[in-house]
């Protein structure tokens, strides 16, 4: 029995160490010295090789090295194959850090002293109390319940958003396309951890924006796919929006010529919220094959329906 390892290859050395040392029998190996094929029975990746049930066919499971799994095409996977992304705890940690870190931003103005800093121009501004401030989440998964949790404490207004209805203590919950309007009229900064589905394709776009109040801001920290940036650099210029912090792009890395990266409303980071590490990881790595091994049910399993 053998797990593939296709992915960052630094990280993957920090992978098979953790194997060798607490999963002995079963075989690391790392894309693309595969060996014999047929020994295959796991993949953990990050993206798919082409042909996978050709190239592996006695492969059982497929995780996805991610949270999400819109990198990977569904659709050229076999049908009966199971995805199962990571439900990997120092991601969820590493989103509620730089959610933290970019309502922060944008609530005490950041980006407007850094232009300041730029230009030498020593002036305060106006400074909004937590309690006026209305922070929205696009999203009510496990990740955007944690983030709603570690900026509860702020004393943000929390409201959120999601396809369907949830109960959260201390958060105004919306639910459908119905309710969205409602949702962004009480945004001042409102942040996107929806997954991307066709739903969710382009949803972060000009009639999305025009619902929001005057001067709100933007935070993406869900995929390139949900922006429209053509729509965002409009509402940035129009004043309808202040500013925008973005962790993803439809295109990355950023061409070198992309207008976002010397737009001074705009915070750009590349793609870096959150990462797998091996170290958390593991653990629900190798509690998932084992579940698999004794016929019990895969945390993280993802329907194909709904694309998470």
């Amino acid at each position: 029995m053998a797990l593939l390892y296709k992915a960052d290859p630094v990280r993957g050395e920090h992978w098979r160490r953790l194997f060798a040392e607490q999963a002995p029998d079963i075989e690391w190996r790392a894309w693309p010295d595969i060996g014999d094929p047929r020994d295959i029975q796991y993949l953990a990746a990050w993206q798919a090789p082409d042909e996978i049930e050709t190239l592996l066919p006695n492969l059982q499971v497929l995780f996805a090295l991610s949270a999400g799994v819109d990198q990977l095409d569904l659709g050229r996977l076999p049908p009966s194959l199971p995805v199962v992304r990571l439900l990997d705890p120092g991601i969820t940690q590493g989103m509620c850090e730089y959610a933290s870190f970019a309502v922060l931003s944008v609530h005490r103005d950041m980006l407007r002293y850094r232009q300041q800093q730029a230009e030498r121009c020593w002036q305060a501004h106006p400074l909004v109390p937590a309690r006026q401030r209305r922070v929205g989440v696009m999203g009510l998964g496990l990740q955007a319940r944690q983030i709603l949790a570690t900026l509860a404490p702020f004393g943000f207004a929390l409201s959120g958003w999601a396809r369907s209805e949830h109960h959260i203590d201390g958060v105004a919950c919306h639910a459908g396309p119905e309710q969205l309007p409602a949702f962004l009229a009480q945004c001042d900064i409102v942040l996107c951890v929806l997954p991307l589905t066709e739903q969710t394709q382009g949803i972060l776009n000009r009639q999305l924006f025009e619902q929001l109040p005057k001067g709100a801001a933007l935070i993406n920290m869900g995929r390139g796919g949900h922006l429209v940036e053509a729509d965002l650099l409009d509402a940035l210029a129009s004043g309808q929006l202040s500013a925008a912090v973005l962790d993803v792009l439809t295109q990355e890395p950023a061409a070198p010529e992309h207008p976002f990266w010397q737009h001074p409303q705009i915070l750009l980071t590349p793609h870096i919220a959150a990462m797998t590490q091996p170290e958390t990881a593991f653990g629900v790595l190798l509690e998932n094959i084992r579940r698999h091994q004794r016929g019990e049910s895969m945390l993280g399993r993802v329907d194909r329906e709904r694309r998470y």
